[in-house]
């Protein structure tokens, strides 16, 4: 009775000492205080391989050292005027869509765009908005990055013209029309 009390009072201090190094994750509900210190096996009449100096168990197997994750490098954002190439924007008709393709480049080499936007808009001939369709990029377009920019529009017999607008969270962009990127 007295070698378990023994034990016990260590696992606990054990315990507190691991939580206070931050070393383990086990709580106090985790520890059977009827498991000698050390030992994996949860049956108290059993003894541990490593402690008598035996090889450990078939079924532990040493995991792979895995390198650790590179960090994200923070890029600032623009603000203001942000600048962009495009290609010329490819409109085709399919099936019922009008679908306009755009090669979008950010040509900063220092700035990264948050939330770019790009807005189509559609008119017929007497300048009378019809429709249009909207572009988010999710992520932040990191300097030299290169997005293709899909936009599709439902097809509307009096559409004559359209126009796109191109914004970012924290302020307009000037775009560039390049011949390929």
């Amino acid at each position: 009775m007295k070698k378990h009390a023994v034990i016990a009072g260590a696992s606990a201090i054990l315990l507190f000492a691991a939580a206070g190094c931050g070393g383990q994750s086990e709580t106090v509900a985790d520890i059977d205080p009827g498991v000698a210190v050390g030992s994996t096996n949860a049956d108290p009449t059993t003894t541990d391989a490593t402690a008598t100096g035996e090889a450990p168990a078939a079924t532990e197997q040493a995991k792979p050292a895995t390198p650790p994750a590179v960090p994200a490098k923070f890029v600032p954002p623009v603000r203001g005027l942000a600048e962009v190439a495009l290609t010329k924007p490819v409109t085709k008709r399919v099936g019922n869509e009008i679908v306009t393709t755009i090669t979008v480049k950010n040509t900063s080499t220092t700035h990264s765009i948050v939330g770019l936007k790009v807005d189509e808009f559609w008119y017929d001939k007497a300048g009378e908005p019809l429709t249009g369709d909207t572009f988010r990029h999710g992520k932040p377009l990191q300097p030299g990055e290169i997005v293709e920019v899909t936009l599709r529009t439902p097809v509307n017999p009096k559409m004559d013209r359209n126009q796109y607008l191109f914004v970012h969270a924290n302020g307009d962009i000037k775009t560039t029309v390049v011949p390929k990127l």
